[in-house]
């Protein structure tokens, strides 16, 4: 069984119904997931923050995909969406999870006004929407439990963004594809850098979402980022109370 209105995007795309597993997932909040899915086939994509070629599998391969993360991350954290974009992963795990306070952090103007729309249209009252790069915030976001990330970037890269914003032995949990165990390995080197002292493969959404969702994922020591983001996190929190007081 389907759920939801099948809703016209052009006249060769539509946005599919949902399917049975969706309900199940998003629990009293199914609504509200449909309707962010008719707002990403619409107005996400004709702001060109998903292809029109996404809307068929909006379901299965993004909002479900992302959902499911849910089975991994602890309860009543804090937890920072890297690089949100459309607001995946950072809002289908809203949706799930109002136990969690929710920063979707992404640089481009576009994407953070559809963000904040989305915020307020679907009463998210425990998600804040922030406009700037992993590396502008260092200092001035409070340190959090989890960061979150979907498609940013390779592993390496992401880690340098994300792993500072996290509070000592906090995790880092990335939605990657099949070469996961591959980008671990090349990444071994800049990981022990940044103070990572664990990672791991993890596969979540067993019969919901086939095939399943790849998460990697990567905790941290005492130290997030290393001694050099130390540092530069102290100049920022010295910057940023200066600030202020003026």
């Amino acid at each position: 069984m389907r759920y939801g209105r099948t809703v016209p995007v052009t006249a060769e795309v539509e946005l599919p119904q949902a399917p049975e597993g969706a309900r199940a997932v998003f629990g009293e909040f199914f609504p509200e997931a449909v309707r962010y899915a008719e707002l990403l086939a619409d107005a996400g994509v004709k702001r060109g923050l998903i292809g029109p070629r996404e809307v068929p599998r909006l379901w299965e391969r993004h909002l479900l995909n992302c959902a499911v993360l849910s089975e991994v991350v602890p309860e009543g954290v804090t937890v920072c969406d890297v690089g949100s974009g459309a607001g995946l992963p950072g809002i289908p795990l809203a949706l799930v999870r109002r136990d969690l306070k929710i920063t979707l952090l992404e640089p481009l103007l576009r994407r953070t006004n559809f963000l904040q729309e989305v915020v307020e249209l679907l009463g998210l009252d425990h998600v804040t929407v922030v406009r700037g790069r992993a590396e502008e915030v260092l200092g001035t976001l409070q340190p959090v439990h989890v960061v979150t990330a979907r498609a940013v970037a390779p592993l390496d890269r992401l880690a340098g963004w994300g792993v500072p914003l996290l509070r000592p032995y906090g995790e880092m949990l990335a939605l990657k594809g099949d070469t996961a165990e591959e980008e671990i390995s090349g990444a071994r080197a800049a990981l022990s850098k940044l103070g990572v002292v664990d990672t791991e493969v993890l596969h979540v959404g067993e019969g919901v979402v086939e095939p399943m969702s790849t998460v990697v994922r990567v905790v941290v020591g005492e130290s997030p980022g290393g001694v050099r983001f130390a540092a530069k996190r102290a100049k920022a929190a010295r910057v940023s109370r200066t600030r202020r007081r003026r």
